[in-house]
């Protein structure tokens, strides 16, 4: 690289629920595309494979896509996130964990399940939090959330799509604010 020096690698997570607003962050947190790369959501490609899959499939449930998200989240983590860190660049999860966890108990899912699932991804150097229009994730379904709003299985006495996807954005600006307070009493100490 020219000889020029790289700052000390680092994950980097962006979450949020607005996919256009969350890689805007993801490419300020990023800076030059010399120091690292993004990585996406679906880089496996199951989520391609759902969205086309026919009628005949059925809806997936929460849970389901949650887990299909662990598994895109694991072929990151091997053939894009470490290999980059291993190399001494800085990787940008677009989104991260956070956003899955926040969609998951916005569903109505066990906090417990949900950490269990996740609890193979390293903890990122830094989190950054977009919060942005929610309600753009309930009609463009470009990202995640989006995109598992619009296909996941809604039954009776279950949340609405836009119960979820409000409640997803909810649930992350908290996640913000106690990162925030930890900060702020770190620093205090």
């Amino acid at each position: 690289m020219n000889g020029a020096r790289r700052g000390k690698p680092a994950l980097i997570a962006v979450d949020g629920v607005d996919a256009t607003a969350v890689l805007a962050e993801a490419r300020a947190a990023l800076g030059s595309p010399e120091r690292g790369g993004i990585s996406r959501w679906d880089a496996s490609g199951v989520f391609q494979d759902l969205a086309v899959a026919d009628a005949g499939a059925g809806a997936p449930s929460a849970r389901t896509l949650l887990m299909l998200y662990a598994a895109d989240l694991a072929f990151r983590l091997r053939w894009e996130i470490r290999p980059a860190l291993a190399e001494g660049r800085t990787v940008i999860a677009a989104p991260y964990v956070e956003t899955a966890i926040a969609l998951g108990r916005a569903a109505g899912l066990e906090a417990g399940w949900l950490k269990a699932l996740f609890r193979f991804a390293p903890r990122p150097a830094e989190r950054r939090f977009v919060h942005r229009r929610p309600a753009r994730a309930l009609t463009i379904k470009d990202g995640f959330v989006g995109f598992a709003c619009d296909r996941m299985a809604i039954g009776p006495g279950n949340r609405t799509r836009r119960q979820i996807t409000e409640g997803t954005a909810a649930l992350l600006r908290r996640s913000a604010q106690r990162m925030r307070a930890r900060r702020v009493r770190s620093q205090a100490v």
